[in-house]
């Protein structure tokens, strides 16, 4: 068999296969979390363009033989645009290279192959702008599908951090799929080649195009994945908070009965010790011990029982670390909730309070503001502790914990969202003048 396709058809020029490497590049540097700040962000894929078009023309004057060595500069030369421009992970970077390589493979091969269809000369010195504006249709189109079909894959809060496994699979398929819709350019002499012109091009294409719906869907996959994963911790967390409320309900069941008996022992024996030699020194003491029973049979009225126990417990907790919380809730607005949302809403809102405000040296800093209450056809929780330290913000300007690199790191607030939205309501996070304010608005 001949080794040499037939009918061969003009190689995409340089520049244009430069031109759609880069913009592979820029959409996933767009749709990705960057640790980069916005202008380097710009800077490097701006040095970048150019220097994938010396790679490219580098590559076409390189022996056939090394062909495969100018795809690979091509493609180190796409993950140095990505590792730098968005400050990833060594393998965060593989992992994203890898599909912008691919997309990068597609698009050529789709532009080249509407062009011949099209019977569009892409090296007409004459008119190069029929060539230029098939260019920028076709890669316009593309690109914007990938950005929208992509965007959604990858979180911009967060830095994708794919597992060894996965990036590993990722690379293979990459190559499978590079090796494949090359194959034909290689040799004519395989069972997966093509020996004509157009037939190569559109196997090319074709192959390109299953590479990249495998990489979308393993990513959809791995999202899916990490998803679940939160959710049952978030599930986990709020069956935590409902039995922390029962166990919290049973002890102060227990120590209101507890009170509210020694406060009659304590009258009958005031009145005994009434009559002894020295009564004053005796009712001193005795009053110490009502104080003491006085400060455990307190307790919160707002109209809930739920929410009754929830802020006594936490009141309680407050006074052991030295914190001021003051509360002023309308409980019957929570009427149509049920206990373990109210638990796992006020419990994980104030947990994450107490937490914040308990690293403050300063006592008299250590405050806590709590207020429930109906306003324009709304139940608005608010929740306010003052800070004195920096509060780090995410690439979407939004505030992050300072709690560390923990698992189940944010699931609080999480929980507290994930219970609003199941009343159709929205949390907001603020911070001001050194007080940070959780509210969350839920339809009445």
């Amino acid at each position: 068999m001949s080794d040499t396709i037939t009918n061969a058809l003009p190689d995409i020029p340089r520049l244009y296969t430069a031109v759609c490497e880069w913009l592979a590049c820029v959409v996933y540097l767009s749709i990705i979390y960057r640790r980069a700040s916005p202008p380097r962000t710009a800077l490097v894929p701006a040095l970048g363009l150019p220097a994938m078009v010396a790679v490219q023309y580098l590559a076409g004057i390189l022996p056939r033989l090394l062909w495969v060595f100018g795809m690979l500069l091509a493609f180190a030369g796409m993950y140095l645009i990505i590792v730098l421009g968005g400050r990833t992970g060594k393998r965060e970077g593989l992992y994203i290279n890898a599909r912008a390589f691919v997309l990068a493979e597609l698009v050529a091969s789709l532009h080249w192959q509407l062009a011949t269809f099209l019977h569009i000369d892409m090296h007409d010195e004459d008119r190069p702008w029929i060539s230029i504006g098939m260019l920028l249709a076709v890669y316009a189109v593309c690109f914007g599908l990938a950005w929208g079909l992509e965007r959604g894959n990858f979180s911009r809060s967060k830095p994708t951090v794919p597992a060894a496994s996965s990036t590993v699979a990722t690379v293979a398929i990459t190559i499978v799929t590079f090796a494949m819709s090359n194959l034909s350019f290689v040799s004519t002499n395989t069972p997966f080649s093509g020996s004509v012109g157009q037939e190569v091009f559109y196997i090319r294409t074709l192959v390109d195009l299953c590479g990249f719906a495998i990489l979308y869907a393993q990513q959809v996959q791995s999202r899916r994945l990490t998803t679940n994963a939160e959710l049952a911790s978030i599930d986990a967390r709020l069956e935590s908070q409902h039995q922390e409320y029962l166990k919290s309900k049973e002890n102060l069941e227990s120590m209101g009965r507890l009170t509210h008996d020694l406060k009659h022992q304590i009258a009958v024996l005031r009145a005994e010790a009434s009559h002894s030699a020295d009564p004053s020194s005796l009712n001193e003491g005795f009053a110490q011990l009502e104080a003491s029973v006085q400060e455990y049979s307190a307790q919160q009225h707002s109209g809930n029982p739920v929410l009754d126990v929830i802020l006594t417990s936490k009141s309680r907790t407050c006074v052991q670390r030295g914190i001021t919380f003051t509360a002023v809730a309308d409980g019957k607005l929570l009427d149509s909730m049920s206990s373990m949302d109210i638990a796992t809403l006020f419990g994980n809102a104030i947990d994450n309070a107490i937490e914040a405000t308990s690293r403050l040296d300063d006592l008299q800093q250590r405050l806590i503001r709590l207020a429930l209450y109906a306003q324009n056809r709304f139940t608005v929780l608010r929740i306010e502790n003052y800070y004195d330290s920096a509060l780090r913000k995410d690439a979407d300007g939004n505030l992050r914990t300072t709690k560390g690199e923990h698992r189940g790191h944010g699931f609080g607030v999480k929980s507290i969202q994930h219970v609003a939205r199941q009343y159709g309501g929205e949390v907001s996070i603020q911070a001001k003048d050194h007080w940070f304010t959780l509210t969350v608005l839920l339809p009445q």
